[in-house]
């Protein structure tokens, strides 16, 4: 299984999360923003030190559909100065035709990955017992499932996360980082 973590780092959030995955001997990929990376430096080390993938998710977290394509481009060139990585997902999964076009091209080379499950923990109305279940009624083998490392997501991910590392790693499941 590949557990992702979009629109981090955060100083308290992703620690946190990096200690749970240790905790289970872990590994996941980290969609980070380019604005976090550039305010949490530290957290972004410890990401890639502890053997974590990392992909551009933006500079500043922004729609593809709401977003001039220009704009938006740029702002994901803004991001890959930050972000070392071939790898990028669109915030909130929207992304043009062409933007998605784009990002193959020499400019860029990235390769977009999307997600097989959504957790919910970015949804206020979800409780994180429903988080919980959104994942361990219905992932499997090969599923990214996506958590938040972000203020949103807290209570929820916070609930949901060591119970499915353990849940799953107790039925003998690995988590493993997406790599291109």
């Amino acid at each position: 299984m590949y557990l992702s973590f979009d629109d981090g780092p955060h100083p308290e959030i992703t620690p946190f999360v990096l200690d749970q995955l240790k905790a289970f001997n872990a590994k996941a990929t980290f969609f980070c923003i380019g604005d976090n990376v550039q305010k949490y430096p530290e957290v972004y080390r410890r990401i890639l030190e502890e053997g974590h993938a990392v992909g551009n998710h933006t500079f500043n977290h922004l729609n593809g559909w709401k977003t001039d394509d220009e704009v938006y481009l740029n702002n994901i060139s803004k991001a890959k100065q930050w972000i070392d990585s071939s790898m990028f997902r669109p915030p909130y999964g929207r992304i043009t035709r062409f933007q998605l076009s784009c990002l193959s091209r020499e400019r860029f080379q990235l390769k977009t990955i999307m997600w097989s499950l959504l957790s919910a923990d970015f949804d206020p109305s979800v409780s994180p017992q429903t988080c919980l279940e959104n994942v361990i009624l219905t992932a499997g083998k090969g599923d990214i499932i996506v958590f938040h490392d972000s203020e949103k997501a807290r209570e929820r991910m916070m609930f949901a996360l060591p119970e499915v590392l353990k849940h799953f790693t107790a039925k003998g499941y690995r988590f493993e980082r997406i790599s291109t």
